[in-house]
Formats: C-alpha cells, sequence, structure tokens
C-alpha cells in the first residue's frame, strides 16, 4: 500500500513539473504527446513553440537515433536537407530539470548558446547531460506524457550512415503535424 501511494504522489508531483503547454506530435511511426515546463524554461519552451506554431516542424524528421540514449529530431527534412532556423537561445540547463527517462532537451553545439530548432528526447536517464554534472549541461524543457512507446519504438529502427552523419534511420520518421493543445 505504502508503494502505491508513493508512485501515486510521484505522479502528482510530476505532472505538476510539466504544468505548461502540451504539443501532439504525429509521426510516420506513431503519435506522442510532450507538456513543457515553460516556468523553468521559458526561453527553451517559447523557442520550441515558435517553431511548432510556424509549422516548420512539420516534414521534418527524426534524424539522429540512439538506442539506449536519445531520438534527435527537428533539424532535417526526409532527404536530410537541414532547415532553416531562428537565431540561437541560451542555455537554461541550470533550471533544475534533469535529462531523465521521456524528458525533451534542446539540442546544441559545442557552444553552450547554439540551440535553435533541434531537440532530443532521452529513451533513458542521462543525468550526465545535467548541469550539475556537466556544466554548461543541456536544457531540458518537457517531458513526453503520452506516447512514449512511439519513441521506444525509433529506438528498434535500423540506422546507417548518410554523408558523415550516423545513426540515421534507414526509413525516414518524419514529423507529419505538430500541434500546440490549448
Amino acid at each position: 500500500m505504502a508503494k502505491l501511494w508513493l508512485t501515486a504522489l510521484a505522479l502528482l508531483s510530476s505532472s505538476a513539473v510539466w504544468a505548461g503547454p502540451k504539443v501532439e506530435f504525429e509521426t510516420t511511426l506513431g503519435n506522442f504527446t510532450v507538456k513543457l515546463n515553460d516556468e523553468k524554461a521559458p526561453i527553451s519552451s517559447a523557442n520550441f513553440l515558435k517553431y511548432v506554431e510556424d509549422g516548420s516542424y512539420v516534414g521534418s524528421q527524426f534524424h539522429r537515433i540512439i538506442p539506449g540514449f536519445m531520438a534527435q529530431g527537428g533539424g532535417y527534412d526526409k532527404d536530410m536537407n537541414q532547415l532553416k532556423t531562428y537565431a540561437p537561445i541560451k542555455n537554461e540547463a541550470s533550471n533544475g530539470l534533469a535529462n531523465n527517462t521521456a524528458t525533451i532537451a534542446m539540442a546544441r553545439t559545442a557552444n553552450p548558446n547554439s540551440a535553435t530548432r533541434q531537440f532530443f528526447i532521452n529513451l533513458t536517464d542521462n543525468n550526465f547531460l545535467d548541469y550539475n554534472q556537466r556544466p554548461p549541461g543541456y536544457a531540458v524543457f518537457g517531458q513526453v506524457v503520452e506516447g512514449f512507446s512511439v519513441i521506444q519504438t525509433m529506438a528498434k529502427q535500423p540506422t546507417h550512415s548518410v554523408g558523415r552523419m550516423g545513426d540515421v534511420p534507414q526509413t525516414p520518421i518524419v514529423i507529419t503535424k505538430a500541434t500546440l493543445i490549448k
């Protein structure tokens, strides 16, 4: 009984952390929904929503999938052409949110303040990416709250290299719709 109560309490506190807007993604592999934390990650959340609202995530693909690590998308079309971006944003990795299983974070280059449109979803706890473990860290700004099994299925797809990029799904996993749920 105590274990059940603790599980219920964890779920309640988890839903409180992810109290911001929701975005539903439809992909060629299935649907999933992300809930953002625009209180702790206002810059990353607003940036992400800009790409959702302008429709430019539609037609992009999950171009880098590493089983037991993460699924990265949003930056390339199905033919691996890089998509246009808005200006880079400030890294918010020090916001206290952890790169836990099913969280979504901003992808970036070695420059901490280089994130634009690419994001990744953690397939497992990747706390070595957190600010407190590896400054400057990778900014978590939300969590998959429905359809995480679709993300897990992505990790089971065969991958190959395309040019200099590895871990690219052989069959593109394309975002066909991204909808802000108000």
